[in-house]
């Protein structure tokens, strides 16, 4: 995966896919701190105590439309490569947390890439889904919250083309003024 987005953007899906109704990202990107962590919390189904420590290798899949599960494997390796690593805690049937990060100057890794995208896309992926979204770098914060979106859109669906648009540019611009690190 070319980007830290795009890495992110696995985990989420996986959130989505295993039911999922609410979902936290936090994103600390801070150069003085030398780390650039992500952290996505769902209450979706959880991962049972005795695959936890298989879900990061690439012949494990709990699904049973492909024998492979590349993305978490994918994400560790990448984040060991580039000083950080990858935890994972679970309770089955209540949901899960998953934590990656990576040394901020480390050579190897990632561009952030196109987070507002991820973003916009996960609050989409399914109808009335809870997504909230804090990214804090060196600068400052920026927060984003799908249920405060839904009350100022009021009858309008998130989902139409033009909101996505407008999203897609406000996560933009917000992430501009505190200085988000490439």
């Amino acid at each position: 995966m070319k980007t830290l987005s795009l890495h992110l953007f696995e985990i989420v899906s996986n959130s989505v896919f295993y039911g999922a109704n609410n979902i936290e990202i936090i994103v600390r990107d801070s150069k003085k701190e030398n780390i650039y962590s992500f952290e996505v919390k769902d209450d979706g189904c959880g991962i049972k105590k005795e695959d936890i420590e298989k879900v990061t290798d690439a012949f494990f899949t709990s699904r049973s439309s492909r024998k492979v599960g590349l993305g978490l494997a994918l994400t560790k390796m990448k984040a060991e490569q580039c000083g950080g690593n990858l935890e994972i805690e679970s309770i089955y049937g209540k949901g899960s947390k998953v934590k990656f990060w990576f040394a901020h100057n480390n050579i190897d890794r990632p561009p952030l890439g196109e987070i507002e995208e991820v973003i916009v896309l996960t609050a989409t992926m399914k109808e009335n889904i809870n997504l909230n979204y804090k990214h804090t770098t060196d600068k400052g914060e920026y927060f984003f919250d799908t249920k405060q979106i839904r009350k100022i859109l009021e009858a309008v669906e998130i989902n139409n083309i033009k909101i996505i648009k407008a999203l897609k540019e406000m996560i933009k611009t917000n992430l501009e003024e505190i200085l988000v690190n490439e």
